[in-house]
């Protein structure tokens, strides 16, 4: 088995591609091309040229071919930068194009080698149809010969803005990703950053705006929009790493910028961490053009970030049950418990039911039970093969059961972090088997802690070496929950997120809470992708103050569930727990079945107002002239509400109730895309297919 994984490995990451016979290739309408100097990226979407300089590429030009609008830039210096490097040599240029997979669609990868010096640098293009982006991965090989400074100017040390840019560059030594040199002095800067450690956190997103001026600024966030003031274009930079606070090598910022320049820098490795030998992956970067205001920005967005992993229905929706939520850890699990959990959950009808933590031999450390430890796992070879005492007959009357049901059994695993994933191999293995013996091929990957850039190597290979031997067929729901783990713009070819830990026992639970943190994160990242729980809310009463209007036993089950539905929905409780009443939402559970991949087939927004517990809310999930609104009332006294949404303006709306209160109507929007609705009691909602009427305008910008 390990020589098999060994070998499947080493196939990953082996170059296939060839040297071209002419530096250019093509994907339809993809292309990439070397004349005369002169590099050209492009799709039909947009176009970005690039002076070759011998692979120290310089940006030329960008163009947004939906608009025409073609922004010249004029930086003298390449687009990266690493302090202490030689001049540009040998550089080298490959095309090759990617076929589709069940992860990807197909790709044109456009590979830019230069030597700079002592310091090796490959960047890996991807280029997508029909994409208003062009996604970069960085690879560096060598030796480092000067300092990569972290340490930050701070503005009030600075003497005047006729020194300032001197002393800047002087002090600070940050390697740079990207550079363009924007022309014009009327830009307006949106950066977007992001939270994770969702245990500390309650608030996952944090905006700034500001204007460019010629004195540079700094900010953190994953996040760039730039738009022209003067006009309805801009670009957004995406920087594909960990969150902000938790990056590895992290300069203290990720963009800085001034008049004629923005930057993005940090690119997740130190200089002991780049090695002669082999090529060491830094964090990607991806450049976009949008249009069309606030929509047109957010959906030239998602519209890259839909092509990072293909979305299958079979593979990846899922309504998910995990009893870890009702804090009796694992002094529970065993054979006949998640049997009768079983039974529970179809009636439910849930689709996946995870076991968590305590279904295997090894004990961790956040066991019920005293001495586990989440160190040294492999001194233990049977740590990651089924409790023989919790469960005698092995795992295979859980997943014999569960097929019966049409239920998928998924598992919890904790890869092993010793000397920064050394033992990957043996993590992979384990899942493999798991995988071969029983079918289960979704896994809650937890207690993850990236401290170095040899730790997020090897995790990698643990999953890339999964995803290869099943085909990647394989699901990891990656928690973000505590930890320096991979945040919401990293790893994400690989599953879902599992968003946060949330318990009555502890009187932290509050669905308006967790609403809202799908409703900001929703803007940014794509719904689908994360797993929100709904919890039992009759238990635990008392760990709410009588007068608490926004305690969750205040809401009726079904409407917890609904407020996950653009999501994937995560039935965090033990479904035996549930008095005989609480099934009732069985028949919303598996109406919604049938709309599930529908619903997550569009692109989803939030709209209404930000949810405060007392706020009109929701959600849109737009394809072309149709889609989805889910409208949520939450503890108000106004039984009607105009609500913004990302229709078009004065339009005749179509609306039939799918799920939840409301009648078939057709609505006409007013002047600023909002909708008269209405619903007749607080903490309810309705969800809406909706159908925008022959003749009107496409989707407001």
């Amino acid at each position: 088995m390990k020589k098999q994984i060994l070998l499947v490995f080493n196939l990953i990451f082996i170059t296939v591609s060839a040297f071209c016979q002419t530096p250019s290739g093509q994907l339809s309408d993809c292309k990439a091309t070397l004349k005369d100097g002169t590099l050209t990226l492009e799709n039909s979407k947009l176009c970005r040229s690039y002076k070759w300089n011998e692979g120290a590429i310089k940006s030329i030009s960008l163009t947004d071919k939906t608009t025409g609008r073609k922004w010249e830039l004029a930086g003298g210096n390449a687009d990266n930068a690493f302090p202490g490097a030689g001049k540009p040599a040998n550089g080298s240029f490959k095309v090759e194009s990617i076929p589709a997979n069940s992860i990807s669609p197909a790709f044109l990868k456009a590979e830019v080698y230069v030597k700079l010096g002592t310091l090796e640098v490959k960047r890996v293009f991807k280029i997508y149809e029909n994409c208003p982006a062009i996604a970069c991965d960085y690879y560096l090989r060598g030796n480092v010969t000067g300092k990569w400074s972290n340490e930050m100017v701070n503005n009030g040390e600075l003497h005047n803005i006729e020194t300032n840019d001197e002393q800047i560059t002087k002090e600070e030594k940050v390697p740079v990703m990207e550079t363009l040199a924007l022309p014009g002095t009327h830009w307006n800067l949106h950066t977007v950053k992001f939270f994770d450690i969702t245990d500390r956190n309650n608030t996952f997103v944090q905006e700034n705006e500001q204007l460019i001026y010629r004195a540079e600024s700094r900010m953190a966030g994953n996040l760039l929009f730039a738009d022209e003031l003067t006009g309805d274009q801009g670009l957004f930079i995406l920087k594909e790493a960990p969150s902000s606070d938790v990056q590895l090598a992290y300069p203290g910022f990720d963009f800085r910028a001034r008049t004629g320049s923005i930057e993005a820098v940090g690119f997740g490795v130190s200089p002991n961490d780049i090695t002669p030998d082999k090529w060491t992956r830094c964090y990607g970067i991806v450049t976009g053009v949008t249009s069309g205001g606030a929509l047109g920005r957010l959906q030239a967005l998602r519209s890259y970030q839909e092509k990072v992993r293909v979305h299958q229905p079979g593979r990846d929706e899922m309504i998910m049950m995990n009893t870890w939520g009702d804090r009796s850890q694992d002094k529970h699990i065993g054979e006949a418990f998640t049997i009768k959990e079983l039974h529970a959950a179809h009636r439910l009808h849930i689709t996946h039911f995870q076991v968590d933590d305590g279904w295997q031999s090894g004990r961790s450390s956040n066991s019920a039970f005293k001495g586990g430890t989440l160190t040294n796992i492999w001194d233990n070879p049977n740590y990651w093969k089924p409790d023989p005492i919790k469960f005698p007959n092995g795992l295979a009357p859980l997943v014999d059961l569960g097929k019966k049901l049409g239920i998928e059994i998924c598992l919890w695993f904790n890869p092993s972090k010793d000397s920064s994933y050394i033992h990957w191999k043996n993590d992979a293995e384990a899942l493999i088997s798991l995988y071969k013996t029983y079918g289960i091929r979704t896994f809650k990957i937890d207690g993850v802690q990236i401290i170095d850039k040899k730790g997020e190597v090897n995790l990698r290979k643990m999953f890339d070496t999964v995803m290869a031997v099943t085909n990647n067929q394989a699901v990891f729901n990656l928690d973000v929950t505590t930890g320096r783990r991979n945040g919401y713009h990293y790893f994400n070819t690989y599953g879902n997120i599992f968003l946060e830990n949330r318990y009555t026992d502890w009187g932290n639970y509050y669905p308006y809470t967790t609403l809202r943190n799908l409703w900001m994160l929703s803007k940014y990242v794509p719904a689908q992708n994360l797993q929100i729980e709904f919890l039992n809310n009759y238990r635990n009463t008392d760990k709410y103050a009588a007068d608490d209007s926004l305690a969750p036993y205040k809401n009726s089950l079904e409407y917890e569930f609904a407020i996950t539905m653009m999501a994937q929905p995560l039935a965090w409780m033990e479904a035996t727990g549930l008095p005989e009443k609480a099934f009732a939402v069985a028949l919303v559970i598996n109406k919604y079945r049938s709309l599930q991949a529908d619903i997550h087939a569009g692109q989803i927004f939030p709209i209404g107002n930000q949810p405060s517990g007392t706020s009109w809310t929701g959600f849109q999930s737009i394809k072309k002239t149709d889609g989805y609104l889910l409208l949520i009332r939450e503890r108000n006294e106004l039984s009607q509400a105009l609500i913004k949404t990302w229709l078009p303006v004065g339009k005749k709306i179509l609306l039939k109730p799918v799920m939840g209160i409301g009648d078939n109507k057709i609505i006409t929007t007013n002047s600023r895309g909002e909708l008269n609705v209405t619903l007749p009691k607080p903490n309810s909602y309705v969800l809406y297919y909706y159908c925008i009427q022959k003749g009107t305008r496409q989707l407001r910008k």
